[in-house]
């Protein structure tokens, strides 16, 4: 747990050294207003609840793909890698704790968005289930936190990352169905959808702000959790890959 408190606290002097990477907790409201006024235009305020957990997934996925899974990448062309790599700390809970506070502070974004449609722009937007919306946040952010993972190993090995993580954002919006539902997608893409985290808690999320019982909430939710587990596996045994690699052929330092 030392590692993982050391982590956190490292990232929080990363934000106070680059206020700008704030960036996405100020567009989340705009992106907010946009689609709500695409779904008040074509007359369809039922779905309202699409337009305002869209902006909430787009913020943490921005969080998690650009500041946690450049975590280690920021270090080596920083040349602080070394040092926490040499530490007697392990390497990886200090990647994790400071992944943990990018997944927190991502997980804001909701806030802010539901302020911001609820009582600026007065949309219909109930919480009608708070345990599951509770519950579908914290299985989120930890699925959030095992992608993070897995991208800050595959940046390292990979020299153009921001280009990567440009590439993979929308079609993972697409396949998560985080504006558009994944039922109107086509046919032969749907199945790809179940693998992708996103598509289950995007579903959840907005049935929790819709009236009436929710079926199937363990099952949708062990789903999430499944699939983080999975990402948490695959991002340790590639993060130890990746520092045998690195060791080995002494590109620890290497920008």
């Amino acid at each position: 747990m030392h590692g993982v408190f050391t982590g956190i606290r490292l990232q929080i002097v990363f934000y106070r050294q680059y206020p700008d990477s704030f960036i996405p907790l100020m567009t989340a409201p705009l992106f907010t207003i946009i689609f709500l006024m695409i779904v008040r235009n074509a007359g369809r305020a039922d779905l309202s609840p699409y337009a305002v957990v869209a902006p909430v997934f787009i913020s943490l996925w921005w969080f998690a793909l650009f500041h946690g899974g450049l975590v280690v990448q920021t270090d080596r062309w920083s040349q602080t890698l070394e040092m926490h790599v040499a530490a007697p700390t392990s390497f990886a809970a200090i990647v994790y704790g400071r992944i943990l506070t990018v997944t927190a502070v991502g997980s804001l974004s909701f806030v802010e968005v539901w302020l911001v449609a609820r009582y600026v722009l007065g949309a219909p937007v109930v919480i009608h289930h708070p345990w599951l919306l509770a519950a579908t946040l914290v299985a989120t952010a930890f699925a959030m936190a095992a992608t993070a993972l897995v991208m800050t190993s595959l940046f390292v090995l990979i020299r153009n990352a921001f280009t990567l993580a440009n590439s993979i954002s929308f079609p993972f919006y697409v396949l998560g169905g985080v504006l558009v539902p994944v039922a109107l997608l086509p046919g032969w893409i749907q199945p790809l959808s179940k693998v992708v985290f996103l598509s289950w808690s995007a579903d959840l999320l907005r049935a929790s702000l819709a009236p009436g019982p929710v079926p199937d909430v363990g099952f949708r939710l062990a789903m999430i959790v499944g699939l983080a587990a999975a990402g948490f596996a695959l991002a340790a045994d590639l993060l130890r890959r990746v520092l045998r690699r690195i060791r080995v052929t002494g590109e620890l330092s290497l920008r």
